[in-house]
C-alpha cells in the first residue's frame, strides 16, 4: 500500500530536479500523475521514467504564467483521470538577482509573476476541482523567504509571498476538506545547483554547509515530504510551511 494509492496528482514543472522528484514520488507512492512542464521533451522523459518504474503518467505542456494554459492544465486532468486529489505547485523561476538601487522593474515584475503569481493561478484552477470532494495541495516555497536574502531579493519577496498565499487559503478553504501547505527547501542537489557549484566553484563549499547537517539536500527528500503532506497521513496538518533543510533555518 502506497501513501497517495487511488489519488490522482498534477506536479508543475516536473519536467527536472525537485519537480521531477515529486512526480515520481508520487507515482511511487500509488498516484496517477499529470507531469507538467514547459519543456516538453523532459516532462516526457519524466513520464517514461514513471512509466518504467510501473506507474501511471501522463504528459500535459503548461506555462504556468499564462492563464489560459493553467485551465488546460487541469482541465485535461479531469479528462484524463476524471478528478484531481492531489496537486504539488513547483514549477517557479528567478529571473536575476543584484542590488535593490540597480535592479531592473522589468526583471522584479517577471520574478514576481514566475514565483507568486503562477502558484495563485495553479491554485486557482486545482482548488476549483477539489471543491466537491476535497483535496490537498503543496506548494513549495524558499528558505530564502523566511529570513531574506541579501541580492535575491526579488525572489525570497515572491516566495514570502507564496507562504502567506499557502496560509491564507488554507484559512479559506479548510472548511471544504482541502487542506493546503508548503515545502521550504533549503540547499538542494539539482541540476540547476550543479551548474552554479560549475560557474563559481569558490561558492560550493559554503552553500555545502549550509545545513546543520553539513550536507546538501537531495531532491527526493523534498519529494518524501510534499508526498506524505499530500497523504492521508497528514490529515490534520494544513497552512504550515515546513523547512526541509537539514537544519539549515537555524543555523
Amino acid at each position: 500500500m502506497g501513501l497517495l494509492d487511488n489519488k490522482t496528482g498534477i506536479v508543475t514543472g516536473s519536467g527536472q530536479g525537485i519537480g521531477r522528484a515529486i512526480a515520481l514520488s508520487y507515482a511511487q507512492e500509488g498516484a496517477q500523475v499529470i507531469v507538467s512542464d514547459i519543456n516538453d521533451d523532459m516532462g516526457e522523459e519524466t513520464v517514461r521514467l514513471i512509466e518504467d518504474a510501473g506507474g501511471t503518467a501522463a504528459f500535459v505542456h503548461c506555462d504556468v504564467s499564462d492563464e489560459s494554459s493553467v485551465k488546460a492544465l487541469v482541465d485535461n486532468t479531469l479528462k484524463h483521470f476524471g478528478k484531481l486529489d492531489i496537486a504539488c505547485n513547483s514549477a517557479a523561476l528567478s529571473r536575476g538577482s543584484g542590488p535593490i538601487h540597480q535592479y531592473e522593474r522589468a526583471v522584479f515584475d517577471q520574478t514576481l509573476e514566475m514565483c507568486l503569481t503562477n502558484t495563485w493561478l495553479c491554485m486557482k484552477y486545482e482548488l476549483a476541482a477539489m471543491l466537491e470532494h476535497g483535496g490537498a495541495i503543496v506548494n513549495i516555497s524558499s528558505n530564502a523567504s523566511l529570513r531574506g536574502q541579501a541580492y535575491n531579493t526579488a525572489y525570497a519577496a515572491a516566495k514570502a509571498g507564496v507562504n502567506v498565499l499557502t496560509q491564507s487559503s488554507a484559512a479559506e478553504y479548510g472548511a471544504r476538506g482541502i487542506r493546503i501547505n508548503a515545502v521550504s527547501p533549503g540547499v538542494i542537489r539539482t541540476p540547476g545547483l550543479e551548474k552554479y557549484f560549475e560557474e563559481q566553484p569558490e561558492k560550493a563549499e559554503g552553500l555545502k554547509k549550509a545545513a546543520v547537517l553539513n550536507r546538501l539536500g537531495e531532491p527526493g527528500e523534498i519529494a518524501d515530504a510534499v508526498s506524505f503532506l499530500c497523504s492521508d497521513r497528514a490529515s490534520f496538518i494544513t497552512g504550515q510551511v515546513l523547512s526541509v533543510d537539514g537544519g539549515g533555518a537555524v543555523r
